[in-house]
């Protein structure tokens, strides 16, 4: 006998934004996934290293795997492309981090050579407003390392506010680092959409 195990957010298909197609991860993204995780940009501020082709491998089927979020929390991975067929350009999560606190957290890189044309915010949005309308949370928030600029204004052009600035907080790669949190909740963001910002 099965036991029904609901899912509060599911994403089967492609969501659409001006420029983008959101979409789960496939098996002929490994190419595009790869030069994504092997580029030293994009890994500078995240916990990780530059991935090798079999590390990618395993991240591919990772995010393959994590297409719902179910109540007692989870991930959800999304792929961005140029438009249908288009090259990804971009990795999304979306993790409901507690159901009893409803908050879910954001995260987004993209590849360099599409850096600077707001297109990391123009996909977030779309994290922040699943968070809010299918996972019903009252908080969303990221985190970042405090010398990432360009991640931060992403954050503020979703309308989150600084929430606190961890001096030393945590030792990455060798070296102590600074950390940011930013944060939106449910009420602010309600305010915005009516009042046509997002």
């Amino acid at each position: 006998m099965h036991r029904y195990r609901p899912v509060l957010l599911e994403v089967t298909g492609p969501i659409r934004t001006a420029r983008l197609v959101l979409r789960p991860f496939r098996r002929e993204d490994l190419a595009d996934l790869f030069a994504i995780e092997s580029d030293p940009d994009v890994a500078r501020y995240l916990y990780r290293d530059v991935r090798d082709e079999a590390q990618a491998v395993r991240s591919l089927e990772a995010k393959m795997r994590a297409t719902q979020i179910r109540p007692g929390g989870g991930g959800l991975s999304l792929a961005a492309t140029l438009g249908d067929g288009g090259p990804v350009v971009g990795d999304l999560t979306l993790t409901y981090q507690s159901p009893v606190h409803r908050q879910a957290e954001i995260g987004y890189v993209l590849h360099p050579a599409h850096h600077g044309r707001g297109l990391a915010a123009e996909a977030a949005a779309v994290l922040v407003d699943l968070a809010f309308e299918q996972l019903k949370v009252h908080r969303v928030y990221g985190r970042i390392d405090a010398r990432n600029r360009a991640s931060a204004r992403v954050l503020e052009k979703l309308g989150m506010r600084r929430e606190a600035h961890l001096v030393e907080n945590e030792w990455v790669k060798g070296e102590w680092t600074d950390e940011m949190v930013y944060a939106l909740l449910h009420r602010d963001w309600a305010a915005r959409r009516a009042a046509g910002e997002q």
